[in-house]
């Protein structure tokens, strides 16, 4: 094991080279010249824990200390998410910690966006308050945008913790995986898609009333995809909001479950999610850029969903009419949607259909930030890729979320995500599809929460239903038997 040594300009122990490419591990930052054991309130930092990233710290005075994110292994054009701890501090001490070297220049710290942060005595992340944080041109580093945050450490036990957004882990999948598992749940079925390329799960789960996984039964599918892109932790607290109301006892999931069969995969790139990346893989690649030609050996979590999905789109009694990946946005508010573009203008309409059901549904939805586009650049997404495979029966969609906030209709100030508002946008995403599909019938109104009744939305979902077409003839015989309960 090579020895650490102490920078003498900056007070940081140094390992040569490696220091800059891995995790700082319980690095304590002592004031240049100190000498002997460190004193409370020499800050020791630690990203060596899953998902942590923090690469190097500067110490340029007692009350100040520059930070520099890790970029995303083998690829160093990615420098955004950023997880660590801070230890042995003193009571009272108050710091300014600047994260220096992101990778990109426009953020929502312009816009009033905070860290979170935890201690050990607080377990619940929180946003620090706005007005802590700046986010400017540095001079002092070649003009790059600099994001500084001041803070008081309160309790000198504490371990405090600061991260970029709400960090949701891979293990924490795992956790929650399990924990469904074990309900015993005869509607949800949990399996392993393939692995990673350092061996880890790619969770599979289907929910779905078990009649309708019989090999003669033709199938409606909605196919869900998250975190292929790790920084963007928003996108799992959306995936498990989803999850979670498609296996309640709620009547509107009752209902979706008899006549749609889900399928979820949490996390399509678990290795990034793991290590810590903002956007890549473990071997620097951006999985959502090779939908076209995954590789099985460079790219499998990516490679065995495109198979599977590929097999449902040749099979006879399958209709994949949605496709959804979920991701977070770091320069936008609320959630929003992109679709693709086609010739035919009556695709385009009925395309529009679901966002516009998702808006009357879920306030933090915006329908105006929506868009529909085919750059060149995204050629290679989930998105434009399955929207070029499957028929014109099928919607693909990539749902974005803000890192930050979202504004409600008539509102001119934003309201800061959480977990649990995030989880929220998830169970209105799965409740949309009640409206798209007009099952609400078979509900008794007074067991409804919430009315989904509006002219607009009845109108439009009357346009997505009639437009499945051409792929299985039989649908014939469901359509007649759902005919009874498409009206309000």
């Amino acid at each position: 094991m090579e020895e650490s040594v102490r920078d003498p300009d900056t007070g940081s122990e140094t390992g040569g080279d490696d220091a800059l490419l891995g995790n700082v591990s319980k690095l304590t930052v002592t004031p240049p010249g100190h000498t002997g054991v460190a004193r409370k309130g020499h800050l020791v930092f630690d990203a060596c824990f899953e998902s942590g990233n923090l690469g190097r710290v500067d110490y340029i005075s007692e009350f100040e200390f520059d930070l520099f994110i890790r970029p995303d292994t083998c690829n160093p054009r990615f420098r955004v998410w950023f997880n660590f701890t801070v230890e042995h501090v003193r009571e009272t001490q108050r710091v300014i910690f600047n994260i220096v070297n992101f990778s990109k220049t426009k953020s929502l710290y312009r816009d009033g966006m905070a860290p979170v942060v935890k201690s050990t005595s607080r377990p619940k992340w929180q946003r620090l308050p706005a007005k802590n944080v700046y986010y400017y041109r540095c001079p002092d580093h070649r003009r790059n945008y600099v994001m500084s945050f001041a803070f008081c450490f309160d309790r000198e036990d504490d371990v405090y913790q600061f991260a970029y957004c709400y960090p949701y882990t891979y293990s924490r999948l795992q956790h929650y995986l399990s924990s469904l598992e074990q309900r015993n749940l005869d509607y949800l079925k949990r399996e392993q898609l393939g692995l990673s390329v350092q061996q880890r799960k790619l969770d599979l789960l289907t929910i779905t009333n078990p009649a309708n996984l019989s090999p003669e039964r033709e199938k409606r599918v909605v196919f869900l995809t998250a975190r292929v892109h790790p920084g963007e932790s928003p996108a799992s607290f959306i995936c498990q909001g989803f999850i979670d109301f498609l296996v309640s006892q709620h009547p509107v999931a009752q209902v979706l479950r008899d006549h749609v069969v889900f399928k979820i995969v949490p996390m399509l790139n678990p290795d990034g999610v793991y290590l810590g990346n903002y956007r890549c893989s473990l071997m620097g690649f951006d999985l959502n850029r090779y939908w076209q030609d995954p590789s099985q050996w460079a790219h499998p979590t990516l490679h065995a969903v495109k198979q599977l999905i590929i097999q449902m789109n040749q099979d006879p009694k399958v209709s994949l009419e949605f496709y959804i990946d979920v991701h977070a946005h770091s320069t936008m508010m609320n959630g929003f949607m992109y679709g693709n573009v086609f010739e035919e203008e009556e695709r385009v309409q009925r395309q529009a259909v679901f966002p516009r059901l998702l808006c009357h549904n879920a306030p933090d939805f915006s329908l105006s930030s929506t868009s529909f586009n085919r750059d060149v650049v995204k050629a290679g997404t989930g998105r434009r890729f399955l929207g070029g495979l499957l028929d014109d029966t099928s919607y693909c969609y990539t749902l974005e979320v803000s890192f930050y906030s979202f504004l409600t209709a008539g509102s001119t100030t934003p309201i800061p995500y959480t977990e649990d508002s995030y989880m929220k946008l998830g169970k209105n995403v799965a409740r949309t599809f009640l409206d798209y599909y007009k099952l609400n019938s078979p509900i008794a109104e007074s067991k409804l929460t919430s009315q989904f009744s509006s002219v607009d939305a009845a109108d439009a979902g009357h346009q997505g239903s009639n437009a499945r077409k051409g792929k299985n003839q039989n649908w014939d015989k469901n359509e007649k038997r759902f005919q009874g309960v498409r009206d309000y």
